[in-house]
């Protein structure tokens, strides 16, 4: 699903439960963003690369001790 205001294409949300969703998405430059779903016009953004090492690091379990 594509934000057509701001350029974002954003992927299906990703939810753990019900009330937990959030959703990834990625522009034309490069860029990658994270939002709450629902709440796409306020996001996080960072290079695709930092987007990666954030997903493989949570993968490898690198951030079990914030949860």
């Amino acid at each position: 699903m594509s934000d057509v205001n701001s350029g974002i294409n954003w992927e299906d949300p990703f939810c753990q439960d019900a009330s937990n969703c959030f959703r990834l998405g990625t522009d034309a430059d490069g860029n990658a963003y994270i939002a709450v779903a629902g709440q796409e016009d306020r996001y996080l953004t960072d290079s695709l690369e930092a987007l990666r090492t954030l997903i493989t690091d949570i993968k490898a379990g690198k951030a079990d001790h914030l949860l």
